[in-house]
């Protein structure tokens, strides 16, 4: 039986906040070869008040693994009231749930248990709050699930064609990248765990920057937006109009959002200053978020004409361009921009 690597990943190796000395927890995972999913779940699981700063223990051996206080990617048991977070048994098929069917690796299964936890801390606000589940929720969507898909081999598209391009530039790539090359001379299980330690960081970095993102950008763009939402019919009596009192990220916001508010009819032109040229910009919203086309292009005979030639085809003053594929274009008044998009509407 192959005996244990230790990884110590905690200093002090003892809680100095006890007058007891009481010695960390210990989570367990493998040794050998690494992934994404276990550096990012230890990474995790580290950052809850039950096993924060403990000892990571990477190991195969049954006998040693029974005897953590929680055990990662490895063990052959999904066991939440014992802390057992495997996936690769026969018969599981757990999945996040909130309509997201895919199947979860260690980190997401670390993620699902103590996720809210985590951003609850970031947030510094109770775990039942609404933003927390809100972040909950959206840093699943744009983060852990990626993770989860890749390390069980679930591709990103229904189909059987191959990729255009090859992308090794994933975290999940990167971490892997980290491994012990096979021409390094020294394979030892100390050199292996400074790797695994470096997985760990890098992977708990970029998450910790996505959830801070998502703390100080994401929460507040998504409030701005749901206020030019609900005040759309005081722009323009259609209801097809939005106007960004302040520019922030808002294209996937809106798209969650009319989805959530029921909005109808869907917003078809979106106006934002562009504070560095000092002039407005009016933007024809996407059918879907990851599409170029337009739900309602500005009209075709604008497209592609700029200034003077643009504000007398237009018949609107101070136009200074539209876009050849009609997705934006752009005038110096709010003004102008706002009757830009009421004439497109028309046309």
């Amino acid at each position: 039986m192959a005996s244990p690597n230790l990884v110590r990943v905690s200093s002090p190796a003892y809680s100095t906040g006890s007058p007891n000395h009481v010695l960390p927890k210990r989570v367990g995972t493998h040794n050998g070869s690494f992934h994404c999913d276990e550096a990012l779940g230890c990474f995790m699981i580290r950052l809850t008040d039950k096993f924060s700063n403990s000892e990571i223990v990477r190991t195969r051996d049954p006998k040693v693994l029974e005897g953590l206080d929680a055990v990662l990617d490895v063990g052959g048991v999904y066991d939440p009231s014992q802390d057992r977070y495997d996936h690769h048994q026969k018969g599981f098929e757990e999945v996040f749930g909130h309509g997201f069917n895919t199947k979860l690796s260690s980190a997401g299964l670390v993620y699902k248990h103590f996720g809210k936890e985590i951003i609850a801390k970031e947030l510094q606000l109770g775990e039942d709050h609404p933003d927390v589940q809100r972040l909950y929720l959206a840093i699943y969507k744009s983060f852990m699930e990626a993770i989860d898909a890749i390390d069980n081999g679930i591709n990103q598209f229904d189909t059987d064609k191959p990729p255009r391009y090859v992308n090794n530039t994933h975290l999940s790539s990167r971490v892997g990248r980290l491994n012990l090359d096979w021409t390094d001379p020294d394979q030892s299980p100390e050199k292996e765990n400074e790797a695994f330690q470096r997985a760990m960081a890098l992977a708990g970095t970029e998450f910790l920057e996505s959830v801070r993102f998502h703390v100080k950008s994401w929460l507040p763009a998504r409030s701005i937006v749901m206020e030019c939402i609900a005040e759309r019919f005081n722009i323009d009596p259609s209801g097809e109009i939005m106007v960004l009192k302040r520019f922030c990220p808002w294209k996937l916001h809106l798209f969650e959002l009319e989805e959530e508010m029921k909005v109808e009819p869907q917003i078809k032109y979106v106006l934002y200053e562009d504070e560095r040229g000092k002039q407005w910009r009016v933007q024809a919203v996407g059918v879907s978020p990851d599409r170029f086309e337009s739900r309602k292009a500005l009209p075709a005979q604008w497209r592609g004409l700029r200034d003077d030639e643009l504000t007398k085809g237009a018949g609107i003053s101070g136009c200074v361009f539209v876009h050849m594929s009609g997705f934006i274009g752009g005038n110096q008044t709010y003004e102008g921009a706002l009757a830009m998009a009421r004439n497109a509407l028309k046309m």
